[in-house]
């Protein structure tokens, strides 16, 4: 992995925050895997391409679309009012649709040789858990988890309440444990409600031997950076713990997609906060 990161928190949460609609890709992100950007188009729009490469997932956020091989696609007006839609497709599949109403689509790709055939996850293939108690307490869409088939991907939704707090307590996973950790590249792709909402993102890293844990071998710096979060921000966890706390009076939601060279949520939670988990994976 490259090192395209900076410590300090200047500067667009030095470095780790981007334009959603610009898009990443491992080159520009300074990573191995993940790339995304979120697409929009206006209601009879042709949006049309090919994986390459890559498993490809398209994630409905808003509208519905007539898709090739699919059919109508899509039941939510925004990422506050439903459950997702998404297209899961393998490395070297062509893609085609045409927008009935307007469409805000998120696409995550990441390099596979090979993946399951392509799919539909409708919403009522979406899993929906919720986590945490009292101001920790969030809703989890799961769209694609371990549990599911595919080569590369891990995505999932949070819905923050306003005022409560999620990615709680921080955990990292950047490093490969088998068993106790596993090391993902992670995303967040927020939206608001109200639009001028925001979030406080902290990704820190403490003292480890490990090179991807921050100090320590591979001359990499530490982290310890604060974000504030904005509409359509994307945001970038190379490592380290994160955290998020919604400011009071805005919902918040962000899309979380991982990859990395095992497929497998794994990770270890802040010791010195791991006495306030609240809730076990499932």
């Amino acid at each position: 992995m490259t090192d395209a990161f900076q410590s300090s928190g200047g500067g667009q949460g030095g470095g780790l925050v981007r334009n959603a609609s610009d898009g990443i890709n491992p080159k520009t992100a300074g990573w191995n895997y993940l790339s995304f950007r979120s697409v929009r188009c206006r209601a009879d729009d042709v949006l049309a391409g090919e994986t390459g490469g890559d498993e490809t997932a398209l994630i409905w956020l808003g509208g519905r679309a007539e898709v090739d091989g699919f059919g109508q696609v899509g039941e939510r007006e925004d990422v506050f009012t439903g459950l997702p839609s998404a297209i899961v497709l393998p490395p070297k599949t062509a893609y085609r649709m045409r927008a009935r109403t307007p469409l805000h689509l998120a696409i995550v790709s990441a390099p596979a040789e090979s993946a399951p055939a392509a799919r539909l996850v409708r919403p009522k293939d979406v899993r929906v858990e919720m986590r945490g108690t009292g101001v920790t307490q969030r809703k989890i869409h799961w769209i694609l988890s371990e549990k599911e088939p595919a080569a590369r991907l891990l995505l999932v939704e949070v819905l923050t309440p306003a005022g409560h707090w999620s990615t709680y307590p921080p955990h990292k996973h950047d490093e490969d444990n088998p068993g106790v950790e596993r090391a993902l590249e992670e995303l967040y792709y927020y939206r608001f409600n109200p639009e001028q909402g925001f979030a406080f993102q902290g990704i820190y890293t403490k003292p480890s031997p490990s090179p991807l844990a921050g100090e320590g071998r591979g001359g990499r710096s530490a982290l310890n950076v604060s974000i504030r979060a904005h509409h359509d921000d994307l945001v970038l966890v190379p490592r380290g713990y994160h955290v998020v706390s919604a400011a009071p009076g805005y919902d918040c939601y962000y899309l979380n997609a991982m990859a990395g060279a095992v497929r497998e949520w794994l990770f270890t939670t802040d010791p010195d906060h791991q006495w306030l988990m609240d809730w076990t994976k499932t």
